[in-house]
């Protein structure tokens, strides 16, 4: 029995859809050889999925609190902005482009057979737009095709279950002729991995709307000349190692950015630069960006001029970046940092960052999977913040079941954690490197600088609203009335205890003027003290400071 395309068929719809790409996920995985063969579109694209669930389902229960009802545009609204806020990789970042253009057409209309139409070639003109040298053959091809038959379908007075399942069979077909139009592709003897996707998640719509649930696996052997014969083997329609191209970008660069349209615009043009695979996509001072380069931080650092950047997700292909899984490294290092700034500045370290915003901690989940994307038997994870203890201790659990041996050392700040990574050396044995990693953080002393949001009680006083809060190992201990002259304060208390190498990390709101006052006064005032700056873009803390 057909369903209304309604708030309600949403919902199912994205049930649907993440058990879809949870039975797809692995499948998928292994066909994954373009752009980037890394064995992980599968796995980005139930994230992806699963973040706009979660959205939709807390937008029903926010209704349910008020005792209404949502409304499609509410439901279909909060899936394209989970999807956008959590989308993974470059295919899960065209599937948000896409919900996001079918919620430009369905949140002002009844959920039509029509509206469906129209919304199904938004969504595929929307991809388009998003993605800067657009390439056939991919998933840009088969949202088309899945356009075209929705519009043939609709033409015949069809209802909106017929128009969706229409346009899964049109993505059917064209995922099948992708190996003809995109060489890799025909070389490996495999589909588009992002258009198994896109074929599992119209499906899913299609079974949403008609109440007929169906769990026929997306074919993904190509019905294309056998790639022996371009040299690269293939089993069971999973291609090996090898058939990608050997040349390409060392890094995948994903943040989410709160920016203006005119600075987007110029922000596109310089990632274009910089690399490939770029696909911005959003709207409305929200954005997902994408790319991939041979410097992270020079990506990161142009968001930084376009916006506020966060949730910095920086991936190191390594030395197989071409191929489809990743070569195994020894050992890796995963950081929780509070800033774009030092997201670029772990990347170009060597290790794997994860940036987060204050009051946006991030699940264990979220740790694993850098865990993961890390690619190395042996993982160093740095939680930065004693708050995340917990939190990064089940994501190393986990990661162990995986067969992944991972070391939680005890940082409680990004600049213990600067001073962990300073010292590690892949070289040596992995406890070896755990003990001195331990002890270089545990040596660092660690402070910051907040400006009190109201009057409150502190070990050092009572504060008013707009004070200047000095913070030493977590505890306040100076209450200023600016930013200068109170950090100079808790830099002199530090200090007289020893000290060799002081740290400043900048914030983004931090004065311009700060780092070089600062500086000066501890080559006036501490003799044999180096300093070092770097520039964090953490939002909530205009300053963090390390003394070793």
């Amino acid at each position: 029995m057909p369903y209304p395309l309604d708030a309600a068929a949403v919902r199912s719809w994205c049930g649907l859809a993440l058990e879809a790409l949870g039975r797809e996920r692995e499948r998928i995985d292994a066909i994954n050889v373009y752009p980037v063969a890394d064995g992980d579109t599968g796995t980005n694209l139930y994230l992806t999925l699963e973040s706009a669930a979660r959205a939709v389902e807390a937008a029903f229960d926010g209704h349910t609190s008020a005792g209404t009802a949502p409304c499609l545009a509410d439901a279909i609204g909060a899936m394209a902005h989970g999807a956008l806020i959590g989308a993974r990789g470059n295919s899960g970042t065209i599937v948000a482009q896409l919900l996001r253009g079918m919620t430009e057409v369905l949140a002002a209309t009844d959920g039509s057979a029509d509206a469906l139409r129209q919304a199904l070639r938004r969504a595929a003109a929307s991809t388009y737009e998003a993605v800067a040298h657009p390439v056939e053959g991919t998933v840009l091809t088969v949202a088309t095709a899945a356009a075209d038959a929705a519009e043939r379908a609709a033409a015949g007075a069809a209802g909106a279950a017929e128009v969706a399942r229409a346009a899964h069979e049109g993505a059917r077909t064209a995922l099948q002729a992708t190996p003809g139009q995109l060489a890799v592709l025909g070389r490996a003897g495999v589909v588009d991995a992002g258009g198994c996707g896109l074929v599992a998640l119209l499906g899913a719509l299609a079974d949403a709307l008609s109440g007929e649930v169906s769990a026929t696996p997306v074919a993904v052997r190509a019905d294309a000349p056998l790639p022996e014969a371009a040299g690269c083997e293939v089993a069971d329609g999973v291609a090996a190692a090898g058939c990608g191209d050997p040349e390409g970008p060392s890094f995948e660069v994903i943040y989410l950015l709160e920016a203006e349209d005119a600075a987007v615009a110029r922000l596109r043009t310089r990632l274009d630069g910089l690399g490939d695979s770029l696909v911005v996509v959003g709207g409305d001072g929200l954005w997902n960006v994408h790319v991939h380069v041979d410097d992270a931080g020079a990506a990161v650092e142009a968001g930084i001029e376009a916006g506020r950047p966060y949730r910095v997700r920086i991936t190191h292909f390594g030395g197989a970046s071409r191929t489809r899984e990743p070569a195994m490294t020894a050992r890796a290092v995963v950081a929780v940092v509070p800033g774009a700034g030092l997201a670029g500045l772990c990347a170009e370290a060597g290790a794997t960052p994860v940036a987060v915003r204050p009051g946006e901690p991030p699940a264990s989940g979220e740790l694993v999977q850098a865990i993961r994307q890390a690619h190395a038997r042996e993982v160093m994870l740095l939680p930065n913040d004693p708050e995340l203890r917990h939190t990064a201790a089940a994501a190393a659990e986990q990661a162990r079941t995986e067969g992944v041996r991972v070391a939680l050392i005890p940082t409680r700040s990004a600049v213990q954690g600067l001073a962990a990574l300073a010292v590690h050396e892949p070289g040596r044995s992995f406890d070896e490197d755990v003990v001195a990693m331990t002890a270089a953080a545990g040596a660092t002393r660690y402070a910051e600088l907040a400006v009190a949001e109201r009057q409150s009680w502190t070990m050092a006083g009572v504060c008013q609203a707009g004070d200047v809060l000095g913070l030493i190992d977590g505890d306040v201990v100076v209450i200023g009335p600016d930013l200068t002259r109170t950090a100079t304060t808790v830099l002199d208390r530090m200090l007289s205890a020893g000290g060799e190498m002081v740290t400043l990390v900048l914030g983004a709101e931090a004065p311009a003027a700060l780092a070089e006052r600062l500086e000066r006064h501890v080559r006036e005032r501490h003799l044999a003290v180096d300093t070092v700056v770097y520039e964090g873009g953490q939002h909530a803390a205009p300053l963090l400071i390390g003394v070793e």
